[in-house]
């Protein structure tokens, strides 16, 4: 698993040079094309066939259900099999931003100022058995997705926001004995789905980009264990899944170039291999046995030492940005951080250099003070809580200022991090080296990936339970957007008893109203300008401590053609035709 790297490797690393060279051009057929050659266009482009293309991950996701994750590696590697209403075209940078009807046949048709939107299905497309898809079955899709909160809690909640007839009425489709489902839906025929809001969602292309509106035939519906299983749409599909351990693709022979102009069924076989350490993935990139991190969260320390002092090396690797953000989210719920002079106190006293150092250095990310980072449209430079050093030390005076007036004196703490990410650890233990100097005592618990947010981080009553005051947290836009990025952390309506992405539990009227106003405003350069003021109001309540701008660094493997690091998926490879370099 990935380690932090000792102060002393990590200025030998600044030495060599932590700003990797860029790449330009349109593309390449040589894994070697140089730095950066995958964050400018596409690398080893190829459409060779054949062949078996190999993931890997260290641990494993929370679920393979389109209708409930929440990671952007699965959003992206989801696509194999499963087809959303739109996706974003391959493509390099923020190039990769762009959006492409998928499922649909073309980008939504607004009506009503923007509160009702229309989507036709392509015709011909179907499930690997061969059964047509229909637009009753994205219906059925979004409805258990976002309405079966008890059994499905892991994805967004947009749908349930904004559909029209949300008055808590509708108890999703495991509950519904009426078997009509929402009204704020309709399915006029087999090929036309209709959503009506209730308020204008002018970014609603984006919106149904999440696969959540990947349909799902009700009759092959399993709740929780669909992901066993999951019925596919896309290039590929199930042969077998063993949970923990591997997940077996193989070519989906119902699936037609005719009706799918993105995809291209490159493999004969997609093999993704759970809980492997980060080291010997990093080794298997390198030696080819292995084509893509699945995760998506780039080397481990050791190896980014060693990449980046090797020029040869250091030529198959991207550095990218990833619209992400590191932070520690404090609970606003949770005594004394539901004060907010608690909460101020710690903006000023985590010392972000230690926490950089931790997390690998500067080549993983610029030190922080806004939640939007800095590549997502929208983002306004300043920094309410500046820190001062003196030397290597920081001064705590403002940090003990603002805690000696909230009043708290000593007090124990926890503070919660992910086992697996043995950097989110490091970072949470110089968190808690900090902290101490000011009074606050903390102990870390860790958990793993699959069950952090699940079972544990935000989920309020265990939170409550186990006074959890701090939880690290690193996240990504839903879609490349300022609302994208800041909905489901800031606004007290996407806060759930599990699953549940606004860690902080904050929920401030006049945050949620500005985001509420921000979405609706058709005019984007309006919009945007509205998110920084939302960032703003956020920092002032302290809920969140921005510790960097996230940054990745990938190794690319020799064996995997079409290598293209994207935006639209937090800077990771873009999944959708990766091949198999013979």
């Amino acid at each position: 698993m990935r380690r932090s790297l000792p102060v002393a490797t990590v200025a030998a690393i600044t030495s060599a040079g932590l700003l990797l060279a860029g790449c330009s051009g349109k593309g390449s057929s040589d894994s070697s094309a140089g730095a950066n050659a995958a964050t400018k266009g596409v690398v080893n482009a190829s459409d060779e066939k054949g062949g078996t293309l190999t993931y890997a991950m260290s641990d494993a996701p929370e679920s393979f259900d389109p209708g409930n994750t929440y990671y952007a590696f699965v959003y992206n590697f989801s696509r194999l099999y499963a087809r959303p209403l739109t996706t974003f075209k391959p493509g390099a940078g923020t190039k990769g931003e762009e959006l492409a009807p998928d499922l649909a046949e073309s980008m939504g048709k607004a009506s009503d100022g923007g509160k009702t939107w229309t989507y036709k299905l392509r015709k011909g497309v179907q499930y690997e058995d061969g059964t047509p898809v229909t637009s009753q079955d994205v219906k059925y899709a979004v409805e258990r997705s976002n309405f079966a909160r008890d059994t499905l809690s892991l994805g967004p909640n947009y749908f349930q926001q904004f559909l029209q007839d949300n008055d808590g009425g509708y108890k999703g489709p495991y509950k519904d004995k009426s078997k009509e489902g929402l009204k704020s839906i309709e399915t006029p025929d087999a090929q036309t789905i209709v959503f009506h809001l209730n308020k204008p969602f002018a970014e609603f292309d984006y919106l149904v980009s999440a696969p959540q509106t990947a349909p799902v035939p009700q009759a092959q519906d399993k709740g929780a264990d669909y992901t066993k299983h999951v019925m596919s749409t896309g290039s590929y599909k199930f042969e077998s899944y063993q949970e923990g351990k591997q997940l077996t693709l193989v070519r989906n022979p119902k699936w037609s170039a005719a009706t799918d102009p993105l995809r291209k069924q490159l493999p004969d076989k997609i093999v993704l291999n759970l809980k492997v350490a980060q080291s010997t993935i990093d080794k298997d990139l390198q030696s080819g046995n292995t084509m893509v991190d699945m995760a998506g969260r780039g080397v481990d320390g050791q190896t980014q030492a060693q990449l980046l002092t090797d020029p040869t090396q250091k030529s198959h690797t991207d550095n990218a940005l990833g619209q992400r953000l590191v932070y520690t989210a404090i609970n606003t719920k949770v005594a004394p951080f539901n004060n907010v002079e608690c909460r101020k106190a710690v903006e000023y006293a985590i010392d972000k250099k230690a926490v950089q150092t931790a997390l690998g250095g500067p080549i993983r990310g610029d030190i922080a003070s806004t939640v939007l980072p800095t590549d997502i449209a929208g983002y306004q430079k300043f920094d309410l809580y500046p820190q001062k050093y003196d030397g290597d030390n920081l001064d705590l005076t403002e940090a003990k200022a603002h805690w000696k007036k909230c009043g708290a004196g000593n007090v124990n703490t926890t503070i919660l991090a992910r086992n697996d990410r043995q950097d989110e650890v490091d970072a949470a233990t110089s968190v808690i080296g900090s902290l101490k100097k000011i009074g606050i005592n903390a102990k870390i618990q860790s958990y793993p990936t699959s069950k952090y947010f699940s079972d544990y981080a935000g989920v309020p009553e265990f939170n409550k339970s186990n006074n959890v005051g701090l939880m690290m947290m690193q996240w990504g836009a839903d879609f490349p957007t300022g609302y994208g990025y800041l909905q489901q952390i800031l606004n007290g309506k996407a806060i759930s008893q599990s699953g549940n992405s606004n860690l902080s539990q904050l929920d401030d009227p006049e945050i949620n109203k500005l985001l509420d106003g921000a979405i609706a405003n058709t005019d984007q350069a309006a919009r945007e300008k509205a998110y920084g003021d939302i960032d703003r109001k956020a920092m002032e309540q302290a809920a969140i401590v921005p510790l960097t701008y996230f940054k990745v660094l990938m190794y690319r493997s020799p064996k995997a053609t079409n290598l293209v690091s994207t935006s639209a998926f937090s800077g990771e490879y873009d999944y959708l035709n990766i091949g198999v370099k013979k």
